[in-house]
């Protein structure tokens, strides 16, 4: 995660390899990945996601940014890859921006859209192809540590947990460890880019 950098194998591939028998034990599969990358993003990486079409992923930082990018090598394709900045609130003083890390990413399996998750405690819920914020929930209690769409989109489990983004390491706090099921309407998490 630190290192940012991503190993990209295909599934396929790795299915038809098969552990090799020498002698009496057997010799670990040591597969190549099909493509490794670093991420686009400066700072470690906090989350990874696929998109559902599998044309591509979206990866989070620790420094508020979502990248989101195609596995497609073509530089046709890599000209589409971009970043943007989020789980931001402006400071009580003015002078500038409350960065918090985006620790969760998933994407909507009918849709395509992608929920990012904050230590802010904020679940946001944003257009790929348009590059547009479709909505943003109201606030929780704690961090966001995971997201989840259900197999038919209908449903957003969200967990939260102190991320002790503020520095205070208090573990009394676990209490505040929850895990919440939106339902979602059935275009909530349709893009404005869809018809």
């Amino acid at each position: 995660m630190a290192a940012r950098s991503l190993h990209i194998y295909e599934i396929q591939s790795l299915a038809l390899l098969s552990p090799q028998l020498e002698g009496d034990t057997i010799k670990p599969l040591e597969p190549e990945p099909w493509q490794r990358r670093e991420s686009s993003l400066k700072f470690m990486t906090r989350a990874v996601a696929c998109m559902p079409n599998d044309a591509g992923y979206a990866s989070s930082s620790i420094e508020g940014r979502v990248a989101v990018e195609w596995f497609d090598p073509s530089p046709e394709s890599q000209a589409r890859k971009y970043a943007f900045k989020c789980h931001r609130q402006s400071s009580p003083d003015g002078s500038g921006d409350v960065v918090y890390p985006v620790n969760a990413l998933a994407f909507h399996p009918v849709h395509g859209s992608f929920a990012s998750g904050g230590g802010d405690g904020v679940v946001a819920l944003w257009d790929g192809v348009a590059k547009r914020r479709i909505r943003q929930y109201q606030r929780y209690t704690a961090s966001v540590a995971a997201l989840a769409f259900s197999a038919d989109g209908k449903y957003l489990a969200v967990g939260i947990s102190p991320g002790f983004e503020d520095g205070k390491e208090d573990y009394s706090l676990a209490d505040v460890t929850k895990i919440f099921v939106r339902e979602l309407g059935e275009n909530e998490a349709k893009g404005k880019s869809q018809k």
